[in-house]
């Protein structure tokens, strides 16, 4: 019996430690899951704090970004305004305040990460030449101009050091037409060129009394009748003022008229673009079946018919892988598309891409060979019909054929102030004589007068 008992005291025993357990591990779960619950809440908490602090942030951030894009968009304009110095070092003051992550947010009408991001080289290697104590004699090379730098340098720059050096007598200076490139360099790079009107005052505030003008214009297209018009009313305040042709010289009065001018300029870039892709010259290319395509800007303006001209050249020069192509204005038969068509058609599989502009600029690089799917790279790539596209990113104003054209074209408007001065010579001659014969005339007919009264008063 003792035995029994103490066996069913200790179950009882074990029962109850048993019970205990299980009550305590239920309390302890029952702990954790409100422990749990506790922490999700704090995570759940921590995230929507985290959520409203990135929401803050993205407000910030687009608000700092869109205070750029605006002081972008007031700078991209074509008229230079009292304060367009000041809005060109608050635009890239704020812009470097700008994190990476902001600057990729900038976008407004005209402006985008690009206008201040986008690396275009070095503008140290340019010289705006805006410098005074110019003398007497001025040369006055009038680009439209273009903000990538290593073409500034080598385009433009290059041709004023070929005018700069082939005429040590005249003191070259630069002007820009475009107020829109000259803002951006000065923005960017605190690199100051002179429009027409600053380039101009310059030279009458210097005492210059020669002025001759070479714009490096392609054409007489709008650009030049535009800059003719800003020099006309400057014309007095100087003894003597010329202007010197375009590249391409006259324009002519449809696509059959040819000068030398682009007899020289096509001989000059099918040379070029041959011995960048390697070939000894145009028909050893077209015999490995390769096409040049020339892009030219294009113009509403009636010089258009330049570069149609320009294809007549080409063909003239039996250069039958040479294409001419443009951008804008009213393209027709020159558009990208009908380009790809001719290219095609003649049979060639191996297309490069070239600028026929002075500088490599934002046409070449984007309208030309840039990645969106409206480029020229992109639509001769897209049409399916040739095994290659390549593209060479050069402008004229750097091959030295066309800078010893824009010498010549200098050279005959620097003459041309001798003539003037001849003829000035010639006319006050001219005046001189006329004026002693007026005299004779004039002494004749007193002479012829007092006889008459003479014979008058014998009558009498």
């Amino acid at each position: 019996m003792l035995a029994l008992l103490l066996a069913v005291s200790m179950t009882c025993s074990m029962t109850a430690a048993t019970g205990a357990v299980a009550f305590a591990s239920d309390d302890t779960a029952t702990e954790e899951s409100a422990d749990d619950a506790t922490a999700d809440d704090a995570d759940a908490a921590d995230t929507e704090e985290a959520s409203d602090d990135t929401t803050e942030a993205s407000d910030d951030d687009q608000k700092a970004a869109d205070e750029v894009a605006a002081l972008i968009d007031k700078i991209y304009v074509q008229e230079r305004t009292d304060t367009t110095d000041e809005d060109c070092k608050a635009a890239k003051e704020a812009w470097d305040k700008l994190t990476d992550a902001q600057k990729e947010l900038v976008e407004g009408e005209e402006a985008s990460p690009e206008y201040f991001g986008r690396d275009t080289g070095d503008a140290s290697k340019d010289d705006p030449r805006n410098q005074d104590e110019i003398g007497e004699n001025e040369l006055l090379v009038v680009s439209f101009g273009t903000s990538f730098n290593d073409s500034r340098a080598e385009d433009i720059k290059g041709i004023e050091d070929a005018l700069a050096e082939a005429y040590p007598d005249w003191s070259v200076r630069r002007a820009f037409t475009a107020q829109i490139i000259i803002n951006h360099v000065e923005a960017r790079d605190n690199e100051v060129i002179d429009n027409m009107q600053q380039a101009l005052d310059r030279a009458v505030d210097n005492g210059v009394k020669n002025l001759v003008v070479q714009p490096t214009h392609l054409m007489h297209g709008a650009e030049y009748d535009e800059m003719v018009e800003a020099i006309d009313g400057y014309k007095d305040k100087f003894e003597s003022v010329a202007i010197a042709e375009p590249m391409l010289g006259e324009v002519g009065d449809d696509a059959t008229v040819i000068n030398d001018d682009k007899k020289a300029v096509a001989q000059a870039i099918t040379d070029e673009a041959c011995k960048e892709a390697g070939f000894d010259d145009m028909q050893a290319a077209a015999d490995a079946g390769t096409a040049f395509v020339f892009m030219g800007h294009g113009t509403s303006h009636t010089a258009n018919v330049t570069y149609d001209q320009m294809q007549t050249q080409m063909n003239d020069l039996g250069f039958t892988n040479a294409f001419i192509g443009t951008v804008e204005g009213e393209p027709e038969d020159t558009a990208c598309e009908a380009v790809i068509e001719k290219v095609k058609e003649a049979g060639f599989k191996n297309v490069i891409l070239r600028p026929l502009m002075v500088v490599a600029g934002d046409h070449a690089n984007n309208d030309m060979a840039g990645d969106d799917e409206d480029s020229w790279k992109s639509q001769f790539e897209a049409s399916g019909d040739f095994d290659s596209v390549d593209c060479q990113i050069a402008g004229l104003g750097r091959i030295e054929a066309v800078e010893d054209l824009y010498v010549e074209h200098t050279k005959a408007a620097i003459d041309s102030l001798g003539t003037s001065d001849e003829a000035a010579t010639d006319d006050a001659d001219a005046e001189a004589t006329d004026d002693t014969t007026d005299e004779a005339a004039a002494d004749d007919a007193q002479t012829e007068e007092t006889t008459d009264d003479t014979a008058e008063a014998d009558a009498e």
